[in-house]
Formats: C-alpha cells, sequence, structure tokens
C-alpha cells in the first residue's frame, strides 16, 4: 500500500488534459464562447496537442469554475 506522500506525490504528477466537448460540458459555455473568453483573457488558454488537436488542462479549468464560484459568492458577478 503506497504511503500518503506517495499518493500526494502521484497526485500532482498526474495532469489530465479535457478536449473541447468536456469543457463545454464542465463549464456549459458554447465553443465560441469558450475562444471570445480566451482572447479577452479571462478563460484558459488551451494546449496544442498536434497539428489539429487541442486541450485544456483539467485542474486550470476547475480553478476557473471555482473562481467563478467565488465572484459569485463575493457579489462580483
Amino acid at each position: 500500500m503506497a504511503s500518503s506522500k506517495q499518493s500526494q506525490e502521484a497526485t500532482k504528477m498526474y495532469k489530465k488534459i479535457l478536449k473541447l466537448p468536456e469543457v463545454i460540458e464542465m463549464t456549459g459555455k458554447c465553443r465560441s464562447g469558450i475562444y471570445q473568453d480566451i482572447s479577452n483573457g479571462i478563460f484558459p488558454k488551451q494546449i496544442n496537442l498536434g497539428p489539429r488537436s487541442v486541450g485544456w488542462l483539467e485542474s486550470e479549468i476547475l480553478q476557473w469554475i471555482d473562481a467563478r464560484i467565488q465572484a459569485r459568492d463575493e457579489g462580483e458577478v
């Protein structure tokens, strides 16, 4: 059985990349809205995966969602 420290290190090393349909499902935003917000600097930038393929880090999308929730709770949205 792995120790707690080993588990934490494994979690830090694991990064999941999401494709556009997953990002749309998680955020409720449409494709054009995502790309517009990227252009405006208010949504995480995509990562190039190949000549015609991009993805987003799940951790960055989750942070963006958390920030939106926090802004709502603080009355900023």
